[in-house]
């Protein structure tokens, strides 16, 4: 069976709801179905945290391989990368739709030059939420029915590599039990922007077993969590000329606009919109990158 190495047979019943799948792109609200989407090698199933997987080539881009479309955007544009339990979806009727509620945990997004394959030192990430106030990224992810809006950064045009990641830490005390999920699609930057990628994350190496994010008991009451992994690369976060985004991504127009939910806000050398939409603070997470929670 090809799932074999992630899931063991004593965990596949634990696992029967524990799904979630990449399955579409929309711009500005405008779909482009499964265009650019790389489909996973595992289906739905996740990504077991021991050594061997985590250094797996699934965590790339859960085995997909190249396709042949991909989705054109501009630095501003909002990027939504639409999640669901099945694939297709089962609807409104899947009370796991789009993941199980069980499955608390934080949400990042990552960036690499296509030409890498995702491969070696390639990954910025551009986008992470993890527990604030007491509520997961996971919770907003199924508020916000499976959808993960990104602020596209004023990336270099080119073609990308747009990595979501869901870290699902129901199961996360016990070591080698915290389920990854993840995916990538193709995404065709038009505009001409100063950033480039240099020497990044390696996805292959960037977490182990027992990093503090990833062996971690959400039922043991704490307040706070560290997202595993390296901060979210400085300037990457995004700005827009666009209209508030509804939903996750970081929006506005230069500094006269406002920022979404997980959208960037401040940091060094940022100099996007620093006011969060209504109900939000910008929060800073380290010198070069404050967030709208």
């Amino acid at each position: 069976m090809k799932t074999a190495t992630f899931l063991t047979l004593a965990a596949a019943g634990k696992l029967a709801a524990a799904h979630a799948t990449f399955q579409e792109m929309l711009v500005n609200g405008q779909s482009f179905g499964t265009t650019g989407v790389r489909g996973s090698s595992n289906a739905n199933n996740p990504i077991l945290s021991t050594a061997s997987n985590l250094a797996s080539e699934m965590m790339v881009c859960k085995g997909g391989s190249k396709v042949s479309g991909t989705v054109s955007v501009k630095s501003g544009d909002k990027l939504t990368l639409q999640w669901h339990h099945n694939n297709p979806s089962s609807g409104s009727g899947d009370k796991d739709e789009p993941i199980a509620a069980s499955h608390k945990g934080p949400i990042i997004v990552w960036v690499a030059k296509a030409e890498t394959e995702g491969k070696g030192n390639a990954w910025v990430k551009i986008q992470q939420a993890g527990l604030s106030g007491g509520r997961w990224a996971v919770d907003d992810f199924i508020s916000n029915a499976g959808k993960i809006d990104v602020t596209v950064p004023n990336l270099a045009a080119g073609d990308y590599l747009i990595r979501s990641e869901i870290i699902a830490l129901h199961e996360g005390s016990n070591p080698g039990a915290t389920q990854f999920y993840n995916g990538c699609g193709q995404i065709k930057v038009t505009s001409s922007g100063s950033l480039s990628i240099g020497s990044g994350a390696n996805i292959q190496s960037v977490y182990t077993t027992n990093d503090p994010g990833v062996l971690y008991n959400i039922y043991g009451g704490s307040s706070s969590y560290t997202i595993p992994g390296p901060a979210v690369n400085a300037g990457f976060g995004g700005s827009s000329s666009n209209p508030p985004a509804q939903g996750g991504g970081g929006s506005g127009g230069g500094s006269g606009g406002t920022v979404a939910r997980y959208g960037q806000c401040g940091g060094s050398g940022y100099s996007g919109a620093t006011q969060c939409e209504s109900g939000l603070t910008c929060t800073k997470q380290n010198e070069y990158y404050s967030q709208c929670n």
